[in-house]
């Protein structure tokens, strides 16, 4: 069995928008355009044909991702969560022990992921670093490249 994701109610609600989307309008230009491009005849050497089966091939993976992720969605509301240490829908504040700078990652779910502005999936392997932690606890994370040590700095909790 696969693995729940932990999204909020937004979250989900915006998945399912852009799954409705693609369904329901991309995934028609797709079938128009290979219609289109079949009608000109030889399809062997037919690169417009041949090019929009790849582009339906693609959008129908990510299709197929959307209805996983939604199917596996475990709607959280942070509401309901303890307030004291690091969980789902956090802004956590981190000191990294090794280089001495500070960073802010906010822990969302699945379609509220937005890496430039520091908010993180909650299934990444740093969220799970620093999951359960509180104020003034170490989180040592292993990472490909070694351990990543941060001190949890400060919890803010968005209303």
């Amino acid at each position: 069995m696969s693995e729940r994701v932990p999204m909020t109610r937004t979250g989900y609600d915006k998945l399912k928008a852009e799954l409705y989307d693609l369904e329901n309008e991309k995934m028609p230009e797709i079938e128009k355009r290979i219609a289109t491009a079949r009608a000109e005849g030889d399809l062997s050497e037919n690169a417009e044909y041949h090019g929009a089966r790849e582009s339906q091939g693609m959008l129908q993976a990510k299709i197929n991702l959307l209805k996983d992720k939604l199917v596996q969605a475990d709607i959280v509301d942070p509401a309901t969560l303890p307030k004291d240490q690091v969980v789902f829908g956090v802004t956590v504040k981190v000191k990294d022990l090794d280089f001495g700078d500070t960073e802010e990652f906010t822990l969302v779910g699945a379609g509220e992921e937005d890496y430039d502005a520091g908010k993180i999936l909650i299934t990444s392997p740093l969220a799970r670093g620093l999951l359960g932690k509180k104020v003034g606890d170490t989180a040592e994370i292993e990472v490909p490249a070694g351990t990543n040590r941060f001190e949890i700095l400060d919890l803010r909790f968005e209303e």
